[in-house]
């Protein structure tokens, strides 16, 4: 499955950004591509599922097994992680709630670990899938911007639903209309408060869509250079580590931060 295997470059390429996709009442061109609304990438929805299945399996495996004495390497390192988002949220959200630190650390691992696909060999997955008669298959749930903007609206439902809990119906209205201009500006608040809280889940799903697109595309291209792959591969796939890492931190701080204004009141 390469550019010498009988696609051209862009064909390659296109290849490789197009889901293994099921359409739903929804109409197919020449290519055999869904278009429509009700169109299920099943590479997206299978990977991302395996993949929190076995990492919160394993997790709660962990934890079942946890002991008070000396701990194991695994269960340290599951610690260590917990921990780590732990202190993120005991200095960033200044509310009260026992869902915040569980959703911070789903965000956190999920996302990482759904990132850290973007490592496998691009062209590892898709001939394996090839080999079973599957035409398309791509690895990395998050460069699919239908599961981010999932991920980020459900943030976005959550942090409604942390409003009106915490304030209350009245207050959360009050405040929508009232902040920051005052009730004589009541319009003009509402404006203010419907852009500012369409943007988040927007800003949130495209800047992690966004960063991982653009690393799958690098490698990809990289991909396309044959045997002068492996000294640019390399290099790239360690600086990517950090990428993968800082996508997953930035998208779980952003949700506390606006789990914690959604707990704050004017």
């Amino acid at each position: 499955m390469s550019a010498e295997g009988g696609l051209t470059t862009a064909g390659y390429i296109q290849h490789h950004l197009t889901n293994l996709a099921v359409c739903s009442g929804a109409a197919k061109d020449a290519a055999g591509h869904c278009h429509g609304f009700w169109t299920f990438h099943l590479d997206t929805l299978l990977v991302s599922g395996i993949l929190g299945l076995l990492v919160f399996g394993l997790m709660a495996k962990v934890a079942s097994k946890a002991t008070a004495g000396v701990p194991g390497g695994l269960q340290n390192f599951v610690e260590m992680v917990v921990g780590l988002v732990d202190q993120q949220v005991k200095d960033t959200f200044h509310g009260k709630s026992k869902l915040v630190t569980p959703l911070a650390i789903t965000i956190f691992v999920w996302v990482f670990v759904m990132n850290a696909m973007d490592l496998i060999p691009v062209d590892f997955l898709p001939l394996g899938a090839a080999a079973v008669g599957i035409p398309y298959f791509k690895s990395v749930p998050t460069t699919d911007p239908n599961l981010t903007f999932a991920m980020s609206i459900t943030v976005f439902c959550i942090m409604i639903w942390m409003n009106l809990k915490v304030k209350g119906v009245g207050g959360f209205l009050h405040e929508v209309f009232a902040a920051p201009f005052g009730i004589k500006l009541a319009p003009v608040n509402f404006i203010f408060r419907v852009v500012e809280d369409v943007a988040k889940p927007i800003s949130l799903a495209l800047r992690l869509f966004g960063n991982m697109y653009a690393g799958e595309m690098v490698f990809i291209l990289i991909a396309l250079l044959g045997i002068w792959q492996l000294p640019l591969a390399l290099p790239w796939a360690l600086f990517h580590i950090l990428i993968i890492t800082l996508q997953a931190f930035v998208f779980m701080m952003l949700t506390i931060v606006y789990m914690s204004m959604a707990s704050e009141s004017h």
